[in-house]
């Protein structure tokens, strides 16, 4: 049994549709982000960078959501392509993924839904490069149902970061490739299970300002911030 450190949010989505496609059993442990959950003491032990989602498998715990598939990959034998060509492509989008269209989405996110007053700068800049990053997975598309031959865990990694696109502002009418493989992976049963997990924690209203302290506080607890 793996035990499953999540919240809803983007990052955990990656690990909660990797879950649910192998089919392998797992128990969630809430890690309730906007309560400060990802600063106590046990959950440090685990996850050093304080933040989820994160895994303990067989008394091996694993944290950072790209390792995490990466872990699952191999345990499970799915999802990753096991010649040479195909696990080097699998690199470099998963860590395309994790490099550049989450934290810049994630940084997005940060300006539209969690900053107090006006950032114009700041929201045009990470506007423009979610949007660079979209047109980088358009053109990778191209020709393509899945970003590898076949559907992998690339596509699970981009996938959350993608389906909140409007909420983040960005349209994907100029995208057409990019639309399609986004509605073809949501199809998919279990990545609908996967982002239904712990559906009842979604946040239902803006954050309190103790909720944003913990969430985007960079200098509250020594530097950590508990944005995922």
């Amino acid at each position: 049994m793996i035990d499953f450190y999540y919240w809803p949010t983007p990052n955990g989505w990656k690990v909660s549709i990797m879950l649910e496609e192998c089919g392998l059993p797992y128990r969630v442990v809430p890690v309730n982000i906007g309560k400060g959950d990802q600063f106590k003491p046990e959950f440090l032990a685990i996850s050093p960078n304080n933040r989820m989602p994160a895994i303990v498998d067989d008394d091996v715990s694993v944290f950072e959501s790209g390792a995490i598939l990466l872990h699952l990959a191999e345990k499970s034998g799915q999802f990753m392509p096991a010649d040479r060509k195909g696990r080097k492509e699998t690199m470099e989008w998963l860590f395309w993924q994790v490099g550049n269209l989450g934290p810049m989405a994630g940084q997005l996110s940060h300006f539209v839904n969690y900053a107090q007053g006006e950032h114009a700068y700041s929201l045009e800049r990470y506007a423009n490069e979610y949007h660079r990053c979209l047109g980088v997975l358009e053109r990778r598309l191209d020709g393509r149902t899945y970003i590898l031959d076949d559907y992998s865990i690339a596509d699970m990694a981009s996938f959350p970061w993608v389906l909140i696109s409007k909420p983040l502002g960005q349209g994907l009418d100029e995208f057409p490739n990019v639309a399609r493989w986004r509605e073809a992976v949501k199809q998919r049963s279990a990545v609908q299970r996967g982002i239904d997990l712990g559906k009842e924690w979604r946040r239902k209203a803006p954050p309190t300002d103790e909720e944003r302290r913990r969430l985007c506080g960079q200098r509250a607890r020594g530097g950590e911030s508990g944005l995922n």
